[in-house]
């Protein structure tokens, strides 16, 4: 049985449709790279999830459980953790207190995030608006982690970030999925580095799924045809 499966969703933004018929699935511990062109759904379709965004038709369900009509909160502690775009970590709180703030019991504390993201600890009683774009994904990161999640939401964890450190944060992504059994579903523009991790893939277009399979099937047809520019 699947961990997370969407079946045949539809969302809408007041009376815009944004999702037609998305399906998608993920297994207890694979990595799926959901991809396509900016504006494609992508974004939408991790809201509908998150229930940040009710949908009108289809079914999500987590865990064996349709959790269609539960609050987002509900849904958080069933096991889903989110790294949103635009990190939005809590500016005046400290590090420390950023990770805290949503923790639950589990192997994912304090300790174990400061040795994934050494700067963490070295930073922990910093504000966080004090810490530079790469030290705030990384708390975003972190504070997700703390909820010990069963399914970690990455949602352009490496968008805008110098190479040194999007590298870091590639190869964390990579323990967490030689070094766990927690299901990761990333969303990143860079082919490249999620061949490093991803199973499967899903390709958006205009609100529709349109491809997926085995992340080593994409080929330069697909590609080119859903992502190029």
């Amino acid at each position: 049985m699947s961990l997370l499966k969407l079946s045949n969703i539809s969302a809408f933004y007041g009376a815009s449709q944004a999702l037609f018929d998305v399906h998608l699935s993920l297994e207890d511990g694979q990595v799926l790279a959901m991809m396509g062109r900016n504006g494609m759904g992508k974004s939408t379709t991790i809201k509908v999830i998150c229930r940040l965004l009710k949908h009108r038709g289809g079914t999500t369900m987590f865990g064996g459980r349709d959790i269609k009509r539960l609050p987002a909160h509900k849904v958080a502690r069933l096991g889903i953790g989110l790294v949103p775009e635009g990190r939005r970590c809590f500016t005046n709180l400290t590090v420390h207190e950023n990770l805290i703030v949503a923790a639950q019991p589990g192997e994912w504390d304090f300790s174990a995030i400061a040795t994934l993201f050494p700067r963490l600890e070295e930073r922990k009683d910093q504000l966080s608006h004090s810490l530079s774009g790469g030290e705030q994904q990384m708390l975003a990161i972190g504070r997700a982690l703390m909820t010990n999640p069963r399914l970690l939401i990455l949602d352009e964890a490496t968008e805008g970030l110098a190479p040194v450190v999007r590298n870091e944060i590639w190869d964390a992504i990579a323990r967490l999925k030689t070094q766990t059994g927690m299901a990761i579903l990333v969303i990143d523009k860079s082919i490249k580095e999620l061949a490093r991790v991803a199973d499967t893939a899903v390709i958006l277009e205009k609100g529709r799924s349109v491809w997926h399979g085995a992340f080593t099937e994409l080929t330069p047809d697909i590609t080119d045809r859903y992502l190029g520019v």
